[in-house]
């Protein structure tokens, strides 16, 4: 899987296809294991801002009498909206049960990806998944080696129309003896074998795997959704919304001038 992907940097990305307010830095454009990156993730409901709507006034054609001749319908419980909030986080997750920072460090480098057949099982990501700790990872690219030459060519994996992506992901909070604290993330996966454009990717004779990628509308959803319905949400997707790639190596260009000049 993908050991680097490609961040927003576009403020206004983050408000127009995310909903939330951007960073005051927008970070690196390259992010790699155990960098500083971003995540979304629902604002907790006690946290959350009221947004229950005021008591109207009545109308100025209304009576008392009309308003107490017809008896008001009883009020219907409405679902309480998402408040999604962006968070500086760093990819790679740390478990909460992780001892020592340096335990962290070493965890971390490995736990960029949490495979959606095991997030429930699997020890590292366990709790986060039983306790609803998703977020969405927003990104412009992810990368893939494509080995079908004989050797492997790094390729960007982009939509085809040019607009950010929100992978599926899992978070989490780790809090160390001396008070240190790190707040954590890893992209979930799913299986790519039959995908129609990501099964070219990744070394020969192994299972392909590509990121959990959220279609927009199913944002709120996947971050507020039971524990039990969010595996619904780990499907592949549509291979002709993606565009691949293949990304230039500058050390093995060679100038056109170059014969010349030796």
């Amino acid at each position: 899987m993908s050991s680097h992907y490609e961040t927003l940097q576009k403020a206004d990305a983050y408000r127009e296809f995310f909903k939330v307010a951007p960073p005051e830095d927008l970070g690196e454009r390259m992010l790699r294991a155990r960098r500083p990156g971003f995540m979304i993730r629902a604002v907790p409901q006690a946290e959350a801002p009221s947004e229950a709507p005021a008591a109207a006034a009545p109308a100025p054609d209304a009576t008392p009498e009309a308003e107490t001749a017809v008896a008001a319908p009883p009020a219907r419980k409405q679902a309480v909206p998402v408040v999604r909030e962006l968070v500086a986080a760093q990819w790679g997750l740390v478990p909460h049960w992780v001892k020592t920072a340096s335990d962290a460090r070493l965890r971390a480098i490995k736990l960029l990806h949490a495979r959606n057949e095991t997030a429930s099982t699997a020890q590292a990501f366990r709790d986060a998944w039983l306790n609803n700790q998703r977020c969405i990872i927003p990104i412009m690219a992810f990368f893939e080696d494509d080995h079908r030459s004989g050797k492997p060519v790094s390729t960007r994996i982009s939509r085809i129309d040019g607009q950010p992506m929100g992978l599926a992901g899992l978070w989490a909070h780790w809090k160390g003896p001396e008070g240190e604290e790190i707040l954590s993330f890893a992209a979930l996966n799913i299986n790519a074998n039959t995908h129609g454009l990501l099964h070219r990717y990744q070394p020969p004779g192994n299972e392909r795997r590509m990121p959990a990628i959220l279609n927009e509308g199913a944002y709120d959803a996947w971050l507020s959704v039971r524990q039990d319905k969010a595996r619904e949400f780990m499907r592949q997707y549509a291979a002709n919304w993606l565009t691949a790639n293949p990304v230039e190596n500058k050390k093995d260009k060679i100038p056109k001038d170059w014969r010349v000049a030796q």
